[in-house]
């Protein structure tokens, strides 16, 4: 867990949440497992662990369906965590509905600066595909956010991996072009760590001396190294990462405890 005696001015707290896969209806339940009680006890497990969070990111796949009964139950959960929030689509998203619900807010704001980071936001999603892809607006606005980042140090986060996390049923389905995405952080070496969701479970691993996060779900987990589809049996949880004006990054992984979640392990997709 991040000190909680760090003076504000020299770092910030973020808080990952992440493929919350909410339904419309608010007892809806992906591979048997109730998404929406899932996430209120991830955000209460948050809510008790950090008093004090800068900024929290819902890294895609915040619903399910796509609805906008989905993405108004996602706001109002996660109303209670302090600090800034900022949101941005995933594979099962819809950005139409994404926006109407945060019409008149600063979520889908893309770049976001605090203690001396810049952290920024890309759309990976391609309406139709499971895979993730990068549009040449996104990596311009990369480039551009890179270029005018200053002595920053950056966090890029988008939602499909770009690297391959070693579950063979995944590959397919990651950022088609990382080649690209690479090419343009590789030229800016403030640029510390990428990180994303969409794979349902942690890891943690260094590129060239970027650092690569990957995040588990406030519902059902995935288990690493798996051939074939398969749900993994750890809890629910988030991501912390305490950003340091100096360029460290410090982080981990928490996860719901003393709960019971039902899963139904026969189901073979989701």
């Amino acid at each position: 867990m991040p000190s909680g005696n760090t003076p504000a001015s020299d770092s910030a707290l973020l808080i990952q949440l992440s493929d919350s896969h909410l339904f419309t209806n608010p007892g809806g339940r992906l591979l048997g497992m109730d998404t929406c009680d899932s996430l209120q006890q991830v955000i209460a497990r948050v809510l008790e662990e950090q008093p004090q969070v800068d900024l929290m990111l819902a890294t895609g796949d915040i619903s399910q369906e796509g609805t906008v009964e989905s993405y108004l139950r996602f706001r109002q959960a996660t109303a209670p965590i302090p600090g800034a929030q900022r949101w941005f689509a995933g594979n099962h998203d819809d950005l139409p509905a994404m926006r109407q619900v945060c019409a008149g807010s600063d979520l889908l704001e893309p770049v976001i600066d605090l203690a001396g980071w810049r952290v920024i936001l890309l759309d990976s999603s391609v309406p139709g595909s499971v895979a993730g892809h990068l549009a040449p607006e996104q990596l311009a606005l990369l480039e551009q956010s890179l270029a005018s980042a200053g002595e920053r140090h950056v966090l890029v986060s988008f939602h499909h991996h770009p690297v391959s996390i070693g579950c063979r049923w995944l590959e397919p389905i990651g950022l088609i072009n990382s080649v690209e995405l690479f090419a343009v952080i590789e030229r800016y070496p403030q640029v510390q760590a990428v990180l994303w969701g969409h794979v349902h479970q942690e890891l943690d691993q260094m590129r060239n001396g970027v650092r690569l996060l990957a995040s588990p779900s406030t519902c059902v987990q995935f288990a690493p190294g798996s051939e074939e589809f398969q749900v993994d049996h750890e809890a629910p949880g988030y991501r912390w990462l305490q950003l340091f004006s100096d360029g460290r990054l410090e982080t981990g992984v928490s996860r719901v405890t003393d709960i019971d979640f039902e899963i139904d392990y026969t189901i073979k997709g989701y």
